[in-house]
């Protein structure tokens, strides 16, 4: 369906990919993995054509159609937002506008006639009559209300227009759609919607993302891309993470036969097929995973930093009490009277309608917002450690890592032990020289946890914690919170992480909030069968 041949990329002496060939087939979903700085995005953009590459081509099935999810959230400011997903079909939105000009015209002719009945006809083909209401129903399957579908695209706000150029995408059934990071800015419902939206879509997908659980999801293929070059596994992101950690680890048994690896590895292959038939994509992605050739099981070059929150003083009994809570922003509730009770080892996931709420929330316990009523009250035992969703405060100084860690250890100051708490984040060497203010968004995030790690505090509250982060750092993330023995209040849209971490979800909206000592999947769950919706 498409292809990319011998396709090289270099930046100066940097290479970024070295005589690529991979290729793509209809009705699979394709999650393309790798590191931070891998060139994940890059790859998409050489084949949606937006990169030219320095050797090599992309080759797309003749006639058929491709959609890009593009990121310019001001290229249709003055476009309404329901004629912006029509855009996304180019070549019906140009019949639209070919049809739109003849009609207008005011001394319509015989050869205007004729040429209107053909696009007419062309407008049928490609059922442009349903055009506008297919539209309409992927904007309110992405939470785009209907009233805002003839609004101006400069008239919503950044997380809508996202939504928007989401629905421009997927418009039109395109034989080939590409997907850079999809679920950043959607909600928990809105990522399942877009879930079951991918599982039903028949063509060819090939997307970037952070998020495990979609990857879990919608993906048929792993396109892993290391070391400059780019290999296809069947199976979702569990199976390719899963399947290489255990190649991995028989690599470095070397007193295993050949043999028995063989079966070792045959085994999980069976064990994996076995759950993948209760997966959403059961039969197609089983049917995949049967098919499976041992020798397709590499294992992985990948390098997991190592995240261990520890506590330098163990908490007592009493936690956090919060009594009557309220805040509001500008006239419009976020959250009301808010009654909870933290107890000792609890792992609570804040979710909602806002994630604004959420974020005032933790900055009022961090007594950086004050709330419009209410307390709260924590035990004296306790000691904090915050991570913010919006971190640039911190990285203002042009200090070395080394001096811009140092600040925030309470005891230790000796470089090596710095060191090592930036070690663990995979900074090392001449990499502990470099400025906080030249950080990149990842980059600021693993510095972040070394501060958390290296503070030692018993209470971790982390608003967002899994922004920027590569799929290693994630990993690595969400196990610890798991093995952390101390107290967590959190909120993630990384489903996989809130479902993992989590015993007890707390709701906040703007009339009250529920409360349930559960996971997350049963808090969804409950919610469904309450017929609230989540």
């Amino acid at each position: 369906m498409i292809s990319a041949n011998n396709i090289s990329l270099r930046y100066g002496k940097r290479v970024l990919f070295e005589d690529v060939n991979v290729k793509f087939g209809s009705g699979n979903c394709y999650g393309v993995i790798g590191a931070n700085g891998a060139g994940k995005s890059t790859f998409l953009k050489i084949l949606a054509g937006d990169i030219t590459p320095n050797t090599g081509n992309v080759t797309l099935e003749p006639g058929k159609r491709m959609a890009v999810l593009r990121q310019n959230h001001f290229e249709f400011d003055e476009v309404t937002v329901l004629n912006t997903v029509l855009k996304g079909h180019t070549i019906l939105w140009d019949i639209i506008e070919q049809k739109d000009a003849i009609y207008a015209k005011p001394d319509f002719s015989e050869e205007d006639g004729n040429k209107a009945a053909e696009l007419e006809a062309e407008f049928a083909e490609l059922e442009g009559w349903n055009a506008e209401s297919d539209a309409a129903a992927l904007l309110s399957g992405l939470g785009i209300v209907e009233v805002d579908h003839y609004k101006l695209m400069k008239e919503l706000n950044g997380h809508q227009k996202v939504r928007v150029l989401l629905a421009q995408a997927l418009f039109g059934n395109p034989d080939i759609l590409i997907l850079d990071e999809p679920t950043n800015d959607l909600d928990i419902k809105t990522v399942t919607w877009l879930e079951d939206f991918l599982l039903d879509f028949k063509n060819t997908v090939i997307v970037v993302s952070h998020d495990r659980h979609f990857l879990d999801t919608v993906c048929t293929h792993i396109a892993d891309i290391d070391f400059g070059a780019i290999n296809l596994f069947t199976g979702n992101y569990a199976f390719w993470y899963h399947s290489s950690q255990l190649a991995a680890s028989q690599r470095a048994s070397s007193n295993k036969k050949a043999e028995e690896k063989k079966k070792e590895l045959q085994e999980f292959i069976a064990r994996f097929s076995a759950n993948a038939s209760k997966s959403k994509q059961a039969t197609s992605r089983r049917k995949l995973l049967d098919k499976i050739n041992v020798e397709e099981i590499k294992p992985s070059n990948r390098k997991y930093p190592a995240i261990i929150f520890t506590q330098n003083r163990t908490a007592g009994d009493q936690i956090l009490q919060i009594k009557g809570l309220s805040k509001s922003k500008e006239g419009e509730p976020l959250f009301s009277d808010l009654e909870l009770l933290v107890n000792k080892g609890d792992k609570i996931a804040f979710v909602g309608p806002n994630s604004l709420a959420i974020t005032s929330l933790f900055k009022i316990l961090m007594e950086e917002e004050t709330a419009d009523a209410g307390e709260f009250k924590f035990g004296q035992t306790i000691t904090k450690a915050f991570l913010p969703n919006e971190n640039n405060a911190y990285f203002t100084t042009d200090e070395n890592l080394i001096d811009w860690l140092r600040k925030f250890s309470e005891g230790e100051k000796d470089e090596v032990y710095i060191r090592g708490f930036l070690g663990k984040m995979l900074f090392s060497g001449e990499e502990t020289f470099k400025k906080a203010n030249v950080l990149s968004g990842g980059e600021k995030v693993r510095c972040m946890i070394s501060k958390m790690m290296i503070n030692g505090a018993n209470l971790l509250i982390l608003d967002e914690p899994t922004n920027h982060l590569d799929l290693e750092s994630i990993i690595a993330f969400n196990n610890a919170l798991k093995e952390f023995p101390g107290t967590v209040l959190f909120t993630s849209h990384d489903h996989k992480f809130v479902e993992t971490v989590a015993n007890r979800i707390v709701e906040l909206r703007p009339d009250g909030f529920t409360d349930k000592l559960m996971t997350y999947d049963e808090f969804v769950e409950w919610k469904e069968v309450e017929g609230v919706g989540v």
